[in-house]
């Protein structure tokens, strides 16, 4: 008890804002909405910049934990790519779509959360097995970096205007 007490109570105040507005945007999500397209990239951007800044503020720790991360992203990336988000229509003219509702994002959301906290935590409390926790960080960072990259990726490629041309063939 004492153990999670500590881990809690040196957790910063960020973590668990962040923490609530992602299992907020996922019970948010579990219904259908309508939303700006620039709103849909929020949580996808939140955790591509965590995913970069791991490998970004520890780039001294060798070529392991940069290949680790860039691995676990090239194996994520497609299936963000292929799993991206379920639209229900996209509104081009006015910047919005409608999503439909789905328990996926607040399960990924938490998920992916979990992992990284999980994977921070064991680094505080194992400085000694320092290699071993940042090939683990690195590879957990760089899949939800990829992962995020191809869902954006994805979602961005749904809601591109369309051509003229393309619409007469």
């Amino acid at each position: 008890m004492r153990l999670a007490l500590g881990i809690v109570t040196n957790t910063p105040v960020w973590v668990f804002v962040l923490l609530g507005y992602l299992v907020w945007q996922g019970i948010v999500s579990l219904k259908p909405r309508t939303m700006p397209i620039w709103r849909v990239m929020v949580v996808p951007a939140v955790f591509i910049l965590m995913g970069l800044s791991r490998i970004a503020l520890t780039a001294g720790d060798g070529p392991g934990p940069v290949l680790a991360w860039l691995g676990a992203a090239l194996v994520f990336a497609p299936l963000g790519f292929f799993t991206g988000p379920a639209l229900r229509s996209i509104d081009r003219a006015h910047g919005r779509v409608t999503r439909e509702g789905s328990a996926i994002p607040l399960i990924r959301n938490v998920t992916v959360f979990v992992l990284q906290y999980a994977v921070a935590v064991g680094a505080a409390l194992h400085p000694d097995s320092h290699t071993t926790m940042a090939l683990i960080g690195r590879a957990v960072s760089g899949a939800t970096a990829g992962y995020f990259v191809g869902w954006a990726l994805a979602f961005l490629r749904r809601t591109a205007p369309v051509e003229e041309s393309a619409l007469l063939s």
